[in-house]
């Protein structure tokens, strides 16, 4: 697991768990709360971030999920947490794919994974205002894909909404193009510096930015 500070609340965790793909988990150390942001792989993915954050701190965890998919949720069983926070559309898709999700990736496992769900869920937008950490519902990869902004350091977490490389920074989406592209116009509202993704190496502003107009081309070109 490769550690990256990027500043100085936020911290990401990369894992190379796959030979093709890397995963980023995130921590953000509030003034309430430690954020997880998604579980990977199972416990081994949580417990080494939950150590980290003890180094500093003595908080309460919540975990959120960015989406239902497998490699952003098998941790959410590790440690103790008072909340995991997810879109109510993500409560309903871990149900329904869980058992497909397992079968088909099981070799991935990486610790204990636990069928737990996420227990505090919400619409359009949640926001702990005693840490300045706002959780913002941006469908485009999936149907219940949510970001999760730190106002105080401005550190943006898209979640698998940016591509997994810079030759393909448009992810797979599940969501209609016009759809994704309403939620990058979300992030071009934001003030933010930094962005960490699902899988990708972290970003600037300008950088996300320019995704809106590579999706605009494509949305022209199809008509």
């Amino acid at each position: 697991m490769k550690t990256t500070k990027l500043s100085n609340r936020n911290v990401m965790f990369t894992l190379n768990n796959s030979p093709d793909w890397a995963l980023n988990l995130h921590l953000i150390m509030g003034e309430a709360h430690n954020f997880i942001v998604d579980t990977g792989f199972g416990s081994n993915s949580v417990d080494p971030i939950i150590q980290y954050a003890r180094q500093y701190n003595d908080l309460p965890f919540i975990y959120v999920n960015t989406h239902y998919h497998w490699d952003h949720i098998w941790g959410n069983g590790a440690g103790e947490k008072q909340f995991i926070v997810a879109h109510n559309k993500c409560l309903n898709q871990i149900k329904t794919h869980w058992l497909e999700m397992m079968a088909g990736n099981e070799s991935y496992c990486d610790g204990d994974v636990a069928f737990t769900l996420p227990n505090l869920t919400f619409d359009e937008g949640f926001y702990f205002p005693e840490d300045g950490v706002r959780l913002i519902y941006t469908p485009g990869h999936t149907e219940d894909s949510i970001s999760i902004f730190d106002e105080v350091d401005g550190v943006l977490n898209a979640g698998d909404n940016i591509g997994d490389t810079m030759e393909a920074l448009v992810p797979e989406l599940e969501c209609k193009k016009g759809v994704y592209l309403e939620t990058l116009l979300k992030y071009q509202k934001l003030p933010f510096e930094t962005c960490i993704s699902g899988h990708n190496r972290p970003l600037a502003k300008s950088e996300v930015n320019g995704i809106a107009d590579l999706v605009m081309d494509k949305i022209l070109k199809a008509v």
